[in-house]
């Protein structure tokens, strides 16, 4: 993160923003969350934080996308924030019961994205980067899960017909998650991982890249822009 600045830069190159079109608001250092008027949707990056924790700005954070969710404001989660949408809309949160998942790991959609804004057109498999130890247990009530993978039961859900949340990470490059892996690596042989064999297995994840870059056009679309 302190090489390829972070979370937020990473997610507005990935999703073709330019620097005049997104405003980053960083609720965990204390900053406001923002009124709703004006913006065509809003992204939740991942975060070092837990869910479970419930931090008070993180609670902040989930009432806030709660209220937005229901007022239909276009809203995409990333592994922390798939995490806190399923957690305000009634999800369920929690440690994943496998432990870490990290890695390209291969994404398999359900059927249920055939006719999704996001994932239809897309292969039935197709490669993503992820790391996280903590999972969306129960999708929320009403909530379509849209992908899995071998270690997830949910790596992507939508709500309604404007709001997703995705655990894996599509703004990751290749050698973002070389970094990470690389950054863990202490912890993965703890946990009994190879870190070298996950590093020999990262791969580019266009297709999942292409997801963050539709949800884009998509708010757009709802909004005229």
């Amino acid at each position: 993160m302190r090489r390829h600045r972070g979370f937020p830069h990473w997610i507005r190159v990935a999703a073709g923003l330019g620097r005049d079109e997104a405003v980053v608001i960083n609720v965990e250092h204390g900053e406001q969350l923002p009124s709703r008027e004006g913006f065509a949707g809003a992204i939740v990056t991942g975060s070092g934080a837990m869910v479970t924790d419930r931090a008070p700005w993180s609670e902040r954070s989930a009432e806030w996308l709660r209220e937005a969710a229901h007022a239909r404001l276009p809203l995409f989660g990333i592994c922390y924030g798939h995490q806190l949408l399923a957690h305000a809309l009634g999800g369920e949160v929690g440690n994943h019961p496998g432990g870490r998942e990290m890695g390209t790991i291969g994404l398999e959609l359900h059927s249920s994205a055939e006719h999704d804004p996001l994932f239809r057109g897309l292969p039935s498999q197709f490669p993503a980067q992820a790391t996280h130890l903590q999972t969306v247990l129960r999708a929320p009530d009403g909530a379509t899960v849209l992908a899995r993978s071998a270690h997830d039961a949910c790596h992507a859900f939508r709500w309604g017909d404007h709001a997703w949340g995705v655990q894996f990470h599509p703004e990751f490059s290749a050698t973002h998650m070389l970094g990470y892996v690389r950054a863990r690596r202490d912890a993965l042989r703890a946990e009994g991982h190879c870190p070298k064999t996950i590093a020999g297995s990262v791969s580019a994840a266009p297709h999942a890249r292409r997801v963050l870059r539709r949800f884009v056009g998509h708010a757009r679309a709802l909004h005229g822009r």
